[in-house]
């Protein structure tokens, strides 16, 4: 599902849905990627998929565009931060430069690497939002980027073996 060039990328599962059944484990033969131990997250995995569901939830009830679209990508990135503590090999290492969780999350799922180009391209945009700047996300792009979150949530919990939580439903139809 290539998209243009100078096109954003689209969310997963705008062509074929990605899968959403549970994500393969590294063949058995391969090590989980080592990641150097001070680059993650200090909380569990649990720990970050509540974080993220409470932040979807909030995202949902949240009136200013911009302040939706910021909410729903830190929920996104929270879920993202559960797969990379689930399944990199924490190791020691020297501080280098900062890295990003969607360039982790390439590298501990690359079955995820779609919905990590998705959510990266989307970063700078919430960082304006969040720096107040105004009229930089339209009511439409918040409300989607609060459905992708919401489905990419959904694919993290069920690569990590954890039920479907149908949390969001009925509050959806209250953001639009």
């Amino acid at each position: 599902m290539p998209n243009k060039p100078n096109q954003t990328p689209r969310a997963p599962g705008t062509a074929p849905p990605p899968a959403t059944g549970p994500v393969p484990e590294p063949a058995s033969g391969r090590q989980a990627p080592m990641v150097p131990a001070h680059i993650l997250p200090h909380r569990t995995p649990a720990e970050l998929l509540a974080l993220s569901r409470h932040g979807l939830t909030e995202a949902v009830r949240t009136r200013p565009d911009g302040l939706r679209y910021a909410t729903a990508h830190l929920a996104a990135l929270r879920a993202a931060a559960a797969i990379v503590v689930a399944r990199a090999r924490p190791v020691p290492g020297k501080r280098g430069r900062p890295t990003s969780v969607w360039a982790l999350l390439a590298l501990v799922a690359p079955e995820l690497s779609e919905w990590a180009v998705f959510f990266s391209a989307r970063a700078s945009k919430r960082a304006a939002a969040e720096a107040g700047i105004p009229h930089v996300v339209t009511a439409q792009e918040a409300d989607d980027l609060v459905r992708e979150a919401h489905r990419f949530l959904e694919v993290v919990e069920k690569s990590l073996g954890l039920p479907y939580q149908p949390y969001l439903d009925g509050l959806t139809a209250q953001a639009g």
